[in-house]
């Protein structure tokens, strides 16, 4: 019996490498790279994703046009805004620049007057402390988790704060944080699992809803190490609660000689209007707070980074300890940070405070050619930002299965799923690339949705 199987014709390995434009392909891409791709083709086709006659112009078309990175570009219209999944904030062109600027040989740790060396980040600190002036001092390590974890190690009972002169005693102690803080956030990353790896032991006071400035005072002992103040970024409790404010504890950190950490999360520099109940760097330093903790790439809208800001005398001593080294950032990060703090232009600031009548516009214009509905859709900070708080706007309501092919298509395009719906929000999306969503729905569609010349986005 003759074998009729297609998947036998397949295009050899040899035979795929000899096309021309492989071969050009080949003077910028490595041999590794293009052999992963040739067998990536060859797997498509014989599961029968494509045929046949499908894999060489299906091998041209990747070494030729596919990003140096797997990575792939795509437009938040989920109305997230600090989307966790999709790389949280999206940086400034300021910041892009910056990246791009920094990706070369620069001065990270040169003084080009001098020709030595010089410290680290300066430039990201000096614009932080403008940015924050109830701030002493800053550092700036590779993410919030980081930060939290050197602050709880560095800093101990009997350190240089607050005029005492005492040395720090490394040994490990007990780190007092309310019951209604041992947050888990995403991917089960648990606050007491990376307590543990410090060598201290947490001491839970109070209750989930309910812990008193008494419930602290009774749990001091002599194996107390620091007070921790952790920010419930990504739940609320509501209802019979009550909780102690960074001011109640500042007192009982003095008479202790307690270091008091606060892990604020999101990163606000000061109060916003639009999250009333958001904590805000400045007003936690004044609070009392010896250091605060925030995340660099949510609501401050810049690269993923933790930042530690506060008394200059814990901040040094943050700074000199050996895990330090391990946690610092690199120069792209700290390009894109200083970038991101000296600049007013950012996506993030933008999405939060979008004009909510401009966006009615855009998503009504987009729903007509959609042959869609427009309905009433809440925005969300996301990233553990102001949970449960709405950002009232509009979407554009279409069948589910537009979601998938949304994602799959050319700009990938993420919507919202949600009942059995496609939801459509442009909160997140910038305006120039309404354009781009209306011909992927048309493409979608099988139809021509125009280019939207009359009414049109850009009006």
């Amino acid at each position: 019996m003759v074998d009729t199987d297609p998947r036998r014709n397949i295009p050899r390995t040899d035979h795929l490498l000899a096309l021309p434009e492989v071969i050009a392909a080949g003077e910028s891409r490595s041999q590794t790279t293009i052999k992963a791709i040739i067998f990536e083709a060859q797997t498509a086709a014989r599961a029968g994703d494509i045929s046949v006659a499908e894999v060489a112009p299906t091998v041209i078309r990747n070494v030729t046009t596919r990003s140096a990175s797997s990575l792939t570009p795509v437009l938040n219209a989920t109305g997230i805004i600090v989307h966790t999944n999709l790389g949280r904030a999206p940086l400034s062109a300021a910041a892009r620049q910056a990246v791009a600027e920094a990706s070369g040989y620069v001065d990270v740790e040169m003084d080009l007057e001098t020709g030595k060396r010089s410290k680290r980040g300066t430039g990201a600190k000096q614009a932080l402390l403008r940015a924050c002036p109830g701030a002493e001092d800053a550092l700036v390590v590779n993410n919030g988790a980081a930060a939290l974890l050197l602050a709880v190690t560095a800093l101990r009972r009997g350190n240089a704060l607050r005029g005492n002169n005492v040395l720090a005693d490394e040994a490990a102690g007990e780190i007092i944080i309310s019951r209604g803080e041992l947050i888990e956030i995403g991917a089960g990353f648990r606050l007491p699992d990376l307590m543990a790896t410090t060598g201290s032991q947490l001491r839970e006071v109070g209750m989930t809803n309910r812990t008193h400035l008494d419930d602290y005072a009774q749990a001091v002992t002599e194996q107390t190490a620091s007070l921790l103040k952790v920010h419930t970024s990504n739940f609320r409790v509501e209802g019979f609660t009550s909780s102690v404010e960074i001011a109640a504890l500042r007192g009982l950190a003095d008479e202790h000689r307690l270091p008091l950490i606060a892990d604020l999360g999101s990163g606000l520099f000061e109060p916003d209007p639009a999250l009333p109940d958001e904590p805000d760097i400045a007003s936690a330093l004044a609070a009392g707070a010896d250091v605060v903790i925030v995340s660099g790439d949510k609501l401050l809208g810049g690269p993923q980074a933790g930042l530690i800001l506060g008394r200059s005398d814990a901040v040094q001593r943050i700074a000199k300890h050996p895990l330090a080294r391990a946690m610092r950032t690199d120069k792209l990060t700290l390009a894109a940070l200083e970038a991101t703090v000296a600049n007013t232009e950012n996506p993030v600031h933008e999405a939060l405070h979008i004009e909510v009548d401009r966006l009615k516009e855009r998503t009504e214009f987009l729903a007509e050619l959609a042959s869609g509905v427009l309905v009433a859709h809440d925005g969300r900070v996301g990233g553990g930002g102001a949970p449960g708080v709405p950002l009232p706007g509009w979407a554009v309501e279409l069948p589910e299965y537009f979601a998938a092919e949304l994602r799959k298509g050319d700009p990938a395009i993420v919507a919202r799923v949600h009942q059995g719906r496609c939801l459509i929000d442009l909160r997140c999306v910038p305006e120039a690339e309404d354009q781009r969503i209306i011909d992927a729905i048309a493409r979608i569609r099988g139809i021509d949705l125009g280019d939207g010349d009359e009414g049109s986005s850009e009006q």
